[in-house]
C-alpha cells in the first residue's frame, strides 16, 4: 500500500478508542505497546514522565565538610545520583590513606558506598563510574580491588591517565546511580 493510500484509508481513527490504522494490524498494536513501555521506562530510569512534560527535582547534597569546595558531594536529579569524584582520604582528613594504590582504592570504596548510602542509592544501584588514575602501571592493582566491590556485574566504566589529582592521590572515581530501583542481575 502506498503512502498516499494509507492516509486516505485512515483518516478519522479514533486513537482514543485504539482503533489501529489499516496495514498496521497486530504490528500497530505492539507499536502502541512498545511506547507504553518507553514511556514507562524513563518515567522509572529519570524520575519524570517524558510525555505529561514533567520536571524532576534537583536537589544538591552540601554537607557542612564540603562547604569550602567549589562543588556539591553529589546531586540528585529525579531517580539519579550524581557523586563527585572520591579519592582515598579518610572523611573528613584532607590526607590520602598511606599504603599505595590498594589501600586508596579500598578507601575509594568505602567513600563512594558511604556516599551513595547517604543520599539514598547503594553500592549495587551504581550504574557508571569514570576512573582517573595517576600511573597507568598501577591500574590492574585498582581494577582488581574496583572488581572486588561490584562482582560479576560492574557498571558501565571509562577511564583515563590523570596527572595531579587532589590532595596527592593516585586515583580518584567519580559514579552515577539510580535511587530506588532494583538490579535483575
Amino acid at each position: 500500500m502506498a503512502l498516499h493510500e494509507f492516509s486516505q484509508a485512515n483518516k478519522g481513527l479514533d486513537c482514543q478508542k485504539n482503533e489501529m490504522p489499516l496495514g498496521f494490524g497486530e504490528r500497530g498494536y505492539m507499536m502502541n505497546k512498545i511506547t507504553t513501555l518507553i514511556s514507562v521506562t524513563l518515567t522509572t530510569l529519570f524520575g519524570f514522565n517524558a510525555i505529561a512534560d514533567e520536571k524532576p527535582t534537583i536537589e544538591f547534597h552540601n554537607p557542612p565538610e564540603y562547604q569550602h569546595f567549589p562543588f556539591s558531594a553529589a546531586v540528585r536529579v529525579g531517580n539519579m545520583l550524581y557523586m563527585s569524584g572520591q579519592v582515598g582520604n579518610i572523611p573528613g582528613q584532607n590526607t590520602v590513606v598511606p599504603g599505595g594504590i590498594e589501600s586508596e582504592t579500598h578507601q575509594i570504596m568505602k567513600n563512594i558506598k558511604a556516599t551513595a548510602e547517604k543520599y539514598g542509592s547503594s553500592i549495587d544501584e551504581i550504574v557508571k563510574c569514570t576512573v582517573f588514575i595517576d600511573n597507568m602501571e598501577e591500574w590492574g592493582a585498582l581494577s582488581a580491588i574496583y572488581r572486588g566491590y561490584f562482582g560479576d556485574n560492574p557498571p558501565a566504566r571509562s577511564a583515563l591517565g590523570a596527572d595531579g589529582l587532589a590532595i596527592g592521590a593516585l586515583a580518584e572515581i567519580e559514579c552515577i546511580a539510580t535511587i530506588g530501583l532494583k538490579r535483575i542481575n
